[in-house]
């Protein structure tokens, strides 16, 4: 049996996370990663356990993520998943857990499905990447959380610790009767 990752991905950084968290279950389980936006068909007797993560942009996920977890909520109750989000508020060590990060909590509270761990990563700020609008608008959320402005610069924000902590109790939650 393989775990399925999901992904919803603004400028690559949840992408990267799951390739991450992929690359930890590996060799004891194996894996396919498939952005959520792409996730139309899926095979669900081919996985036993189901991972999805999302990224924060201007203060939303993508709709298709919520679209997704209410279209498939009884196949994702059926095995054991988890949930992580990205995004750059989690920078700050008060707002980088489930219950303290507001997006998260949000999400938690509107889902219909209840994954089994839960997570909450910083993301990285990519300002030369961005086009002109996005600068302009992280660089002023940025200025007015105290975070970084400088638009030459790139700054990662992940804890790679904490992803590989979080798959590692990803991979040990308990199988599901059904």
């Amino acid at each position: 049996m393989k775990a399925l990752i999901l992904f919803s991905s603004r400028d690559g950084q949840t992408r990267e996370i799951a390739a991450c968290i992929a690359k930890r279950l590996q060799p004891q389980q194996e894996c396919d990663i498939v952005n959520i936006l792409h996730a139309q068909a899926i095979d669900w007797a081919k996985y036993d356990r189901v991972l999805i993560g999302a990224s924060i942009r201007y203060g939303h996920f993508h709709p298709n993520v919520m679209k997704f977890v209410k279209q498939h909520r009884l196949e994702l109750r059926q095995r054991p998943s988890g949930f992580f989000s990205v995004n750059l508020t989690a920078r700050k060590p008060e707002k980088c857990t489930p219950q303290t990060n507001a997006y998260t909590r949000k999400f938690l509270r509107q889902s219909p499905w209840q994954p089994d761990c839960c997570a909450v990563f910083a993301g990285a700020l990519r300002y030369p990447r961005y086009g002109f609008f996005d600068r302009m608008m992280i660089q002023l959320i940025m200025r007015m959380t105290g975070g970084e402005t400088d638009p030459t610069k790139e700054v990662e924000y992940t804890n790679w610790d904490k992803v590989e902590r979080f798959a590692d109790e990803f991979a040990v939650l308990p199988g599901k009767a059904h």
